[in-house]
């Protein structure tokens, strides 16, 4: 065998080693961007901290200071403002018409207590919101 057939045969080698490492690197940044989502979902939030994770997945926590069942508007929204009312709201979770039925009346049942939200945090009116589909998404928050 010549030195040029050799080297033929050790290129492929260390790239399809290169290969390996590079997929194990992929992988494993992946599943630690994946585990930090994750964290910030399981982080309680204050409704002051939620401005500042649009587009993320995290947990609100608030106490429920005003709300309104918006019934003759478009969609039928509920609005549940957390620590400050409305005019003056920091955060809300909203709850549309078409889902108002697996909640009940979240209008009545939340008002007063200190709640917390888990969802996709958006931006309307430039302020920060979760829409809730399911009550599950909504629990009491025992700890404060």
């Amino acid at each position: 065998m010549k030195h040029s057939d050799s080297a033929h045969i050790v290129q492929p080698i260390r790239t399809s080693l290169q290969l390996g490492m590079l997929r194990w690197l992929i992988l494993t940044l992946v599943l630690c961007f994946l585990s930090f989502e994750q964290a910030v979902a399981q982080k309680k939030l204050t409704t002051a901290e939620a401005k500042e994770h649009y587009g993320k997945t995290a947990t609100v926590c608030g106490e429920v200071v005003s709300t309104r069942y918006a019934d003759s508007t478009k969609g039928q929204p509920t609005f549940l403002n957390l620590d400050k009312p409305y005019p003056n709201q920091i955060f809300t979770i909203v709850i549309w018409g078409n889902n108002r039925n697996k909640f009940g009346a979240p209008e009545n049942d939340y008002k007063g207590k200190r709640i917390c939200a888990t969802g996709k945090i958006t931006a309307y009116a430039g302020l920060p919101e979760i829409v809730a589909d399911e009550p599950k998404q909504i629990k009491l928050d025992l700890e404060k």
